[in-house]
């Protein structure tokens, strides 16, 4: 990995590159889930055979998973594996029913009551990628805050494998976290159908979960027609750690995040420079050992980084700056420096709060803010699937005393239907 010294090392390039981490592959994209999306409007379910034959590989008789292959995916999953997804899903339900959002109100004088009303949405479309690295566990982390917050209806889409069938731990987690209807059907036509519907697909209110460039793209130009969660860029992990950390965890935790995508960006920022060059001797001699090996080092050789900072609070600068999607906290008194991190989309405080502990099994949600949004964005949960509606209702009294105000506001931005739907009241009240 290479190694950087504050101060010393300009970390203005390394910075750059991360940013631009999104784009790459970008040209093109854009054009294709275009007409992608097109085509699926205009043609339903014919083009999301279409597609599926092209670009999975299988021709499809239907779209939809039936009773009898949901059954059957689930018999063949190991029992030993069922029990950890039921005791994962748990772990997930626990944490978000602590989300819940409920509707208040309140009076004030003159007979005014204000409030916010708090409403679920009614149909969700959940979309787990099952390529080269099925994600699972993506369908607790999405389903089960979205039956928490009372969604009606939720969908899933989920691409097929060569033998036409789902993958079936994908099928499990469905089932177990409250899945009404799946689909197999993948990619940016995935998107589409639950934008816009098909003749089989469900039209949805909103499209959750993460994927390849053309599932983010097609979330993003179908942004408007329905809500989306974020737009997910490639995953990342930031370290800070001091002399205390053992360099072997940190190294494995580093490439928990290489192995995801050849664009996945994995960084240590530490206080001491004998850990930063252990860490990196750990991470070439664990590399050897991994199955994803080829895309972990392209990984940490375009995007990993070893920074060795000159204090502690340099350290937290320079992870909020960067706003990791991950943050691991490997130090004596982690703790202690919370309240200084800003940016960040999951903390992990701890050398025994390893990256994959949130992404399977604590409860928080996995589905984070990459690319630096988690400066604005925060993960999935049950807020995402609310609607909130304000709530405002005056008496006689206290439309009167307010009227005046009221109007003075619509005549001086030049609304004169604003100010006539006041003055009206008052006109036609002071007539009685």
């Amino acid at each position: 990995m290479k190694i950087y010294e504050c101060g010393k090392d300009d970390l203005a390039g390394l910075f750059e590159s991360l940013k631009k981490r999104s784009l790459e592959g970008q040209k093109n994209v854009d054009d294709t889930v275009s007409g992608i999306i097109r085509d699926v409007m205009e043609h339903g379910d014919e083009a999301l055979l279409e597609y599926t034959e092209r670009f999975d590989g299988v021709k499809l008789e239907s779209l939809e998973i039936t009773a009898e292959e949901l059954d059957e995916a689930i018999s063949s999953v190991d029992e030993g594996l069922i029990e950890v997804i039921l005791r994962a899903a748990e772990n997930i339900r626990a944490y978000h029913e602590k989300q819940r959002e409920n509707s208040w109100f309140f009076t004030k004088e003159n007979g005014i009551v204000l409030g916010q009303k708090v409403v679920p949405l009614s149909k969700v479309g959940v979309y787990a990628p099952a390529g080269s690295a099925p994600l699972p566990s993506t369908v607790l982390m999405d389903v089960i805050p979205a039956k928490i917050a009372g969604v009606k209806e939720i969908i899933l889409c989920s691409p097929p494998g060569k033998d036409g069938k789902m993958n079936p731990l994908v099928l499990a987690c469905a089932r177990f976290a409250g899945v009404d209807r799946a689909f197999k059907i993948g990619g940016a036509q995935a998107i589409a159908a639950m934008a816009y519907g098909t003749e089989t697909v469900p039209r949805v209110d909103k499209i959750v979960g993460p994927g390849n460039i053309y599932v983010a793209t097609a979330k993003k130009q179908v942004f408007g027609v329905c809500g989306i969660d974020m737009i997910a860029g490639p995953s990342e992990i930031l370290v800070i750690a001091d002399e205390s950390a053992n360099p072997a965890y940190v190294a494995a935790d580093l490439l928990s995040q290489a192995e995801h995508d050849r664009l996945a960006s994995s960084i240590l920022v530490t206080v001491s420079k004998e850990l930063a060059y252990k860490v990196a001797e750990e991470v070439k001699i664990q590399l050897g050992r991994l199955e994803r090996a080829e895309i972990a080092s392209k990984s940490i050789e375009d995007y990993g980084a070893i920074i060795i900072a000159g204090n502690m609070d340099e350290a937290i600068e320079i992870s909020n700056a960067i706003a990791p999607e991950h943050l691991e906290v490997c130090t004596k008194d982690p703790f202690s420096l919370l309240d200084d991190i800003r940016n960040a989309g999951a903390i992990f405080l701890g050398n025994y709060s390893p990256e994959p502990v949130g992404d399977y099994y604590a409860g928080s949600n996995h589905t984070l803010p990459t690319s630096g949004t988690a400066r604005f964005f925060s993960p999935l949960g049950v807020y995402d699937f609310v609607k909130r509606q304000s709530v405002i209702s005056y008496s006689r009294k206290a439309f009167d005393l307010a009227a005046a105000d009221v109007a003075a506001f619509a005549d001086v931005e030049g609304l004169t239907a604003h100010g006539n739907a006041i003055r009206i009241r008052t006109e036609m009240e002071g007539k009685k």
